[in-house]
């Protein structure tokens, strides 16, 4: 692509021409309800020539210091607990190969060859028993692939099954068969983490040579709402806004809070000369939910309520107001289809569901996911225009979608 083709391309994705789902003008600030709203992404795989891969695994694994008193400690003592931290979680950061059947017609192509690398990421393993071990990654690190190697931090690779994928939440779930002695990480809860929060990026940027490297950020914003194009089409996407490196290559990468929980799986960030570190991860919480389906059902089968959805809480206070809102507890109808708005407005702010207390898009979503199906009523209680309602809703599938 050339440098204008790129920067066209970039105007495009940063400006993009409204689909025919969108039947609404939100209520919200363009700036507000995605800032980055279709932006380039950085997704998955960069192929570059492979070097030799060098084992600098470091000696003895110490325990993460979480004493009530650590923040009373050096500085030096602080760095030799994120060092030891790093060490502990770092093997269980794996790069992802995504192999794929030779062109054919390409005739510079070896005859022999049947696949080749066509590109690589990073995956996350958050599940092992004495006979396999589960990795989570980003769908567009895997698509199109006829076969998919794990490397680990030792440079050994294996051959993983893919157990299923979810395009729209550009999550994959990979299984490896072999005990891999890998202590998996811990997931964190992602609806607790704060603007401000320093988190670390673990990844394989730009390839396999640079495989486990870290950086460091804070979460820039705890929650951003964007339409990305998927190869299920666009999709409406909740992601935690990080100013920590993400590169190409990073995609399905670690983002863990000071403590080494997994908080969220590096996906994306805008790419543009004229931007830095404004990098995105899709929240642990709603990672859990997707990989429970995938791992159940082999793809996810979604109640679909045709809202766009945002929590309160990361709503500043002055669009609530002008909202009329004078609560940041519970989820706002950002968007709704034609068959939701005839329940709901844009503006609604959703307080429980079933008589269940939400607090956020996420609770609400993984209620849904976890206790309806298609087809199944729902009631909402809200709040419009300062007064409290009970709406009720009839659940459709996504497999029925059409906007």
């Amino acid at each position: 692509m050339t440098i204008n083709e790129e920067q066209e391309h970039i105007q495009k994705a940063l400006h993009p021409t409204p689909s025919a789902p969108v039947k609404r003008k939100s209520v919200f600030p363009y700036a507000l309800l995605g800032g980055v709203l279709g932006s380039v992404l950085t997704v998955g795989a960069m192929q570059l020539p492979l070097l030799d891969q060098h084992n600098d695994n470091a000696g003895t694994v110490t325990t993460v210091n979480d004493s009530k008193d650590s923040y009373n400690v050096s500085k030096t003592s602080n760095q030799k607990n994120l060092a030891d931290m790093i060490d502990q979680i770092s093997p269980a950061i794996v790069g992802v190969i995504n192999m794929q059947k030779a062109d054919s017609s390409n005739p510079f192509a070896p005859a022999q060859s049947k696949e080749q690398e066509t590109g690589t990421g990073s995956g996350v393993i958050y599940q092992a028993d004495n006979n396999a071990s589960y990795i989570v990654t980003n769908n567009h690190v895997v698509e199109g692939a006829t076969n998919i190697k794990v490397q680990l931090s030792t440079g050994k690779q294996y051959d993983a099954e893919l157990i299923g994928t979810d395009a729209l939440t550009d999550i994959a779930v990979l299984k490896v068969n072999n005990q891999l002695n890998i202590k998996p990480v811990t997931f964190g809860d992602s609806s607790g983490i704060r603007t401000g929060d320093t988190v670390y990026a673990i990844g394989n940027p730009l390839g396999l040579d640079f495989a486990n490297s870290v950086t460091e950020g804070i979460v820039s914003a705890k929650e951003r709402t964007m339409d990305v194009s998927t190869s299920a089409g666009t999709s409406s996407v909740k992601a935690i806004q990080t100013d920590a490196a993400i590169n190409p290559g990073n995609s399905g990468g670690a983002l863990l809070n000071a403590g080494g929980q997994l908080i969220g799986i590096n996906s994306m960030k805008i790419s543009s000369t004229e931007v830095e570190g404004i990098g995105f991860a899709i929240p642990s919480n709603d990672v859990k939910t997707i990989i429970e389906q995938i791992v159940k059902n082999g793809k996810v089968i979604r109640p679909y309520m045709g809202l766009a959805l945002t929590s309160a809480d990361s709503i500043p206070t002055q669009y609530l107001n002008e909202l009329g809102i004078d609560s940041n507890k519970g989820v706002i109808v950002a968007q709704t289809d034609d068959y939701a708005g005839k329940v709901f407005d844009e503006g609604d702010l959703i307080t429980e569901v079933d008589g269940e207390k939400v607090a956020s898009d996420s609770e609400l979503k993984s209620y849904i996911y976890q206790n309806k199906k298609a087809g199944d009523t729902v009631k909402f209680t809200i709040i419009r225009d300062g007064s409290t309602k009970e709406v009720e809703l009839t659940l459709r599938s996504t497999k029925d979608q059409t906007n």
